[in-house]
């Protein structure tokens, strides 16, 4: 029997952007045209002032590790332990995703170690951004 796969998330009008960057080895973030606020998750509106005039930009793909939580029971698609985590961006916004290319130990994940996007393709559709410690 076929060991059950990792769940996919689905683009739908509001975030497909943000699938359609990540496919292209982009991270990309919307920002409110009215107030300037970066923020994520994609959402066709503004959460700091509630305006409609919002653009998408291409962020840097830097940012620090705010908090995690190493996971160690298994689930379908991810090999245990495995850092769920979350992210503050260069440019404001915090991210939920998971950190690679490291050990996931508490030695090796620091808080505000620097990070990288790195991204995982898992089908045709969708693309994952993921972190790893930064390289530079």
């Amino acid at each position: 029997m076929a060991e059950p796969a990792r769940g996919r998330p689905k683009a739908t009008p509001e975030t497909q952007h943000f699938w359609d960057g990540a496919r292209a080895g982009e991270l990309r973030l919307q920002r409110c045209d009215a107030c300037a606020q970066a923020y994520f998750p994609p959402r066709p509106f503004c959460p700091a002032c509630g305006s409609r005039k919002v653009s998408t930009f291409k962020a840097s793909g830097k940012a620090t590790l705010y908090s995690y939580v190493i996971h160690h029971r298994p689930v379908p698609g991810f090999t245990p332990p495995y850092a769920i985590a979350v992210v503050a961006l260069e440019e404001g916004p915090r991210m939920m995703t998971n950190i690679v290319d490291c050990p996931q130990t508490p030695d090796a994940l620091e808080l505000d170690m620097r990070l990288e996007v790195t991204f995982e393709k898992l089908d045709e559709a969708i693309t994952l951004p993921l972190f790893r410690p930064a390289k530079d």
